[in-house]
């Protein structure tokens, strides 16, 4: 009853267009004086700042400087021009392209907003000259642009991780294969898309304009490369690889490709720091919310009235899905995690649920979440870029929702589709 309480006030906050951090913190200073009184007061600022000063939280901000810079550089127009060189020869070739370069392009900005505000802008447009509707258009950006959150290097992965005290990198592992997956099943249902309403083929394959993309765009797929790989060889932890991808982003952008001026690298910096303030700022009041329901002991009681239920840790998955799931139509993706797994992960260790596991179904949850409204963060970025309709594109992306889905129920419950690698390399 108490944690219902908790977030029926959160969820009220949050519908009266209060920002979810601030309504995060109202609830847990509201909870902490009124089971510990007012003397607690002077100890919530040091939590905040703990809460926020984690070392793997400093990846967040730093991967997403790195995109915000890579972006600015000109990397999404090189990874579009090889896309299509490559893709363009299919029929409706440019969603295709549009997907593909959504892949590539997640492995450097960890980000789903970031990457259909990065690539949308570029090609929904595109893909209206061509004689798709905007509504398709906004659809394909849109969904494709959730695998930055399946794809390494993933932010709601390092958060879960941080809060959940389980490897990012074996988090990272894990997303390949179901962020593949989701990919080339996505490209499948476009490709249906475009035999059933004839759209047109792009352009013919020649393997000396894939050459001459691939050259141009080389530093485009060495850095994610590099640094995913020094990453995974356990070179670097996860952190000290985002400082790498910042310095890399620096390189390429301002003596590679020289199109990195000034004016350009202040407007990344800027972006990156507005974003990074809105995850921090959620990051540390979430950690008061953590305090009062460490002291209550409220995940605790949570998990012994579900095993009270069943012990199946299938069922017990079931749950969990459905209660993502419902929380993603209300929640961003961050707040989600914050608020929900430090609750949720007695339940899940006494299910015997891999940590790492549930922290893959929990990011493929989320991410199906920002292509459902009414919050929807990534489908309304890609309305906003597009101009259509976001109940309009609904009515299309929830075919591209239902690949999600399939990808979500294939990682639950065949768990080697997203573990086979961890188990490979770390077990």
């Amino acid at each position: 009853m108490e944690i219902l309480v908790l977030f029926a006030c959160v969820l009220v906050l949050v519908l009266l267009n209060i920002p979810i951090a601030v309504a995060l913190g109202i609830v847990a200073i509201g909870a902490i004086i009124l089971t510990q009184g007012l003397a607690s007061l002077p100890n919530l600022p040091i939590v905040l700042y703990n809460g926020a000063t984690n070392f793997p939280l400093i990846a967040i901000p730093l991967f997403i400087l790195a995109g915000s810079i890579m972006n600015a550089s000109g990397i999404s127009r090189r990874l579009i021009a090889f896309a299509s060189s490559v893709l363009g020869w299919i029929r409706g070739g440019l969603s295709i392209v549009s997907i593909g370069t959504s892949m590539f392009f997640a492995e450097i900005s960890g980000s789903a907003v970031a990457d259909v505000a990065a690539l949308g802008s570029v090609l929904i447009p595109a893909m209206e000259r061509r004689g798709y509707s905007k509504e398709f258009a906004c659809a394909v950006m849109s969904s494709s642009a959730t695998l930055a959150v399946i794809i390494p290097p993933s932010i709601p992965m390092i958060l879960y991780a941080v809060i959940a005290g389980t490897s990012v990198v074996q988090l990272f592992v894990a997303g390949i294969v179901p962020g593949i997956i989701g990919g080339l099943g996505l490209m499948g249902m476009a490709y249906w898309f475009a035999r059933r309403y004839d759209f047109p083929v792009e352009e013919s394959f020649r393997l000396a304009h894939v050459w001459r993309t691939f050259k141009e765009a080389i530093w485009a797929f060495l850095m994610p490369a590099i640094i995913l790989g020094t990453i995974f060889g356990g070179v670097v932890t996860a952190t000290e690889g985002a400082a790498m991808a910042v310095i890399a982003a620096l390189i390429i952008g301002l003596f590679v490709y020289r199109e990195l001026d000034l004016a350009q690298l202040k407007q990344a910096v800027i972006e990156g720091g507005v974003q990074t303030a809105v995850v921090m700022l959620l990051v540390a009041t979430s950690a008061l919310l953590g305090i009062y329901l460490t002291e209550s002991q409220v995940p605790q009681k949570l998990a012994a009235s579900v095993a009270s239920f069943t012990t199946n840790k299938w069922v017990v998955l079931a749950i969990l899905n459905v209660l993502f799931l419902i929380l993603g139509l209300f929640l961003h993706s961050a707040a989600a995690i914050i608020l929900t797994v430090p609750v949720v992960m007695p339940l899940v260790n006494a299910a015997g649920i891999d940590p790492v596991h549930f922290g893959l179904i929990v990011t493929i949850n989320l991410g199906i979440g920002q292509q459902t409204p009414p919050v929807a963060s990534v489908l309304m970025t890609a309305c906003a870029i597009g101009k259509a309709d976001m109940w309009e594109v609904t009515k299309i992306n929830v075919w591209f929702v239902a690949v999600l889905m399939a990808v979500l129920l294939l990682v639950t419950y065949v768990p080697a589709t997203g573990m086979g690698l961890v188990d490979f390399f770390y077990r």
